[in-house]
């Protein structure tokens, strides 16, 4: 993942030619370093866009956290640095800003075990351990997934299986 920022210099780096991103979101399967996690209260924020199909304003959002005593400007920065950073989207709505996440929370989370995955010396290794950590449903669900993708140029969900190279 290339940061944000107004132009190349340390932990950046410019688009690849003919690429859509200035600077990839952490999305963005192209990115170039693992994806940042969420601190606690961005994650709460992002809780709550993940929950609703609609853009929702920074006033709606606070709604939602109100058990946190959280002030509303507090919430405002929040998502401001969340559409910063690529994990939102915004667009106006008036005068106010509507913001709804820029991927799904499977996506995220996906991001994240690639992460993790990344920073390990034996990915194989790793992977096995996964394997062997997770519940005989969720084993069954990996089986399922990985039929899927290798019956055919698409899944069962309609989504091409990505060729990763190791990180």
């Amino acid at each position: 993942m290339a940061l944000p920022g107004p132009g190349p210099g340390p932990g950046r780096a410019g688009p690849e030619p003919g690429h859509r991103h200035a600077y990839c979101p952490w999305w963005c399967d192209c990115r170039l370093a693992p994806v940042n996690r969420l601190g606690d209260l961005e994650r709460a924020v992002m809780d709550v866009l993940w929950e609703i199909d609609e853009g929702l304003t920074v006033r709606q959002v606070s709604g939602r956290l109100a058990g946190r005593g959280l002030a509303h400007t507090t919430v405002m920065t929040v998502l401001d640095r969340l559409a910063k950073k690529g994990f939102a989207g915004r667009e106006r709505d008036g005068r106010a800003w509507r913001y709804m996440p820029a991927a799904s929370r499977e996506a995220y989370v996906a991001e994240l075990m690639l992460s993790a995955l990344s920073q390990t010396g034996d990915r194989s290794a790793a992977l096995a351990r996964f394997a062997r950590s997770v519940s005989d449903d969720e084993a069954q669900v990996l089986r399922h997934t990985l039929a899927a993708l290798d019956s055919g140029p698409a899944s069962a969900d309609g989504h091409r299986r990505r060729r990763r190279e190791p990180r």
